[in-house]
């Protein structure tokens, strides 16, 4: 799998994310306890002994740039290949963020071109599934597919998500884009494609030059009569995080044991993060834990159901937290109450205060906030 290199665009919707993205990028968005949503993506290339990787940031990617340490926690701090991550700007001579994926690849084309590589993976950094590219890689080269887009089966949860439309050998034979959310189960493009390397340059050097810039439109789309691209379908559980609702119901999703086995020991392999040391968990006296997820250095004195507690986070006497995503370095106050609330890194809820939002819409504090 060394003839493969990938390119990880760090930023996408983070418009829908609302606060969450204040200060950071879809990339770096706190997942599942101790992990960032990033920490999927990276694991499962290295994993497939993919080490060559660029990464496209768009802004506010300070928080990003202190996790992956230039990839040290994922064995890809080397002198060749490993970790490269790109400024936001289209190109050398152009002081502008770039508008869409093609303008951006257009300006990281000597990436491409020097590398030695054949084959290229170009995904997005906030999706949460464990992926063996050993056998995308195996059925892109079975089925003579040009490009092999990564896809799965579920309920279109918001806007623009590209269905396909599939033959009875997974090529693609029509896709669409969402505008809005649907309770029909459909094929799911991950936003995941991997092609030969020499079409995807080829591809965004005549599209930039027609001044096109959207990769699912311009690149997916107006190809499906001409190039012959292919669907690999995961049947394991996989996570697009594009929203609140979607962040919220996907973090949520992983207190299920068989979700939590899918992601955590399925065919991508470990799941690697920065690594941080830092005490256990205390469970004091007055401690009542259920069916949540706690991440280490945390002082639990008071009541914890249905939720997900990040590291470092103090819950005192009285205190109760339901249904809710607590991050790192928060502090539930005696007698306070969450419930179907996500509270961003280092928020304090003072004593007697009640936040509750609702399944449908969650209460969200931004990060530093006391309330």
């Amino acid at each position: 799998m060394n003839n493969i290199i990938s390119v990880i665009f760090a930023s996408d919707q983070e418009t829908k994310l609302d606060n969450l993205a204040l200060h950071r990028t879809a990339a770096s968005l706190p997942f599942a306890g101790r992990y960032r949503c990033i920490d999927f993506t990276l694991s499962n290339l290295v994993n497939s002994q993919i080490t060559s990787i660029g990464i496209v940031t768009r802004s506010n990617y300070s928080s990003l740039m202190d996790h992956i340490r230039m990839g040290r926690d994922w064995d890809l701090n080397r002198k060749n290949g490993g970790i490269t991550v790109f400024p936001p700007y289209a190109s050398n001579t152009s002081r502008n963020v770039f508008k869409g994926k093609i303008e951006a690849l257009y300006g990281i084309l000597e990436f491409f071109t020097k590398a030695p590589e054949d084959y290229v993976i170009v995904t997005n950094s906030n999706i949460i599934a464990s992926i063996n590219f050993e056998d995308v890689f195996d059925e892109h080269i079975k089925s003579g597919a040009d490009i092999t887009i990564v896809s799965y089966t579920a309920k279109p949860t918001t806007s623009k998500r590209l269905l396909l439309e599939l033959d009875d050998n997974n090529k693609v034979i029509g896709t669409r884009i969402t505008q809005t959310a649907s309770d029909e189960e459909t094929e799911i493009g991950t936003n995941i494609y991997l092609m030969k390397k020499d079409i995807l340059v080829e591809q965004v050097i005549d599209n930039f030059e027609r001044g096109y810039i959207d990769f699912e439109k311009n690149i997916i789309q107006q190809n499906i009569d001409k190039l012959n691209i292919h669907a690999y379908h995961l049947t394991q559980h996989c996570a697009i995080i594009d929203d609140v609702k979607s962040y919220y119901s996907e973090s949520m999703a992983v207190l299920n044991a068989k979700i939590r086995s899918e992601l955590f020991d399925g065919p991508g392999g470990n799941v690697y993060t920065k690594v941080k040391d830092s005490v256990p968990t205390r469970y004091r006296d007055k401690a009542v834990v259920q069916n949540s997820l706690v991440a280490d250095g945390c002082d639990i004195n008071g009541t914890v159901i249905n939720s997900i507690l990040f590291r470092g986070v103090v819950v005192e006497e009285g205190a109760e937290i339901r249904n809710s995503i607590v991050m790192e370095g928060g502090v539930v106050k005696k007698d306070a109450t969450l419930d179907y609330t996500i509270t961003d890194k280092n928020v304090t809820i003072t004593e007697d205060k009640h936040m509750s939002g609702t399944e449908l819409f969650v209460a969200v504090i931004p990060k530093n906030k006391k309330v």
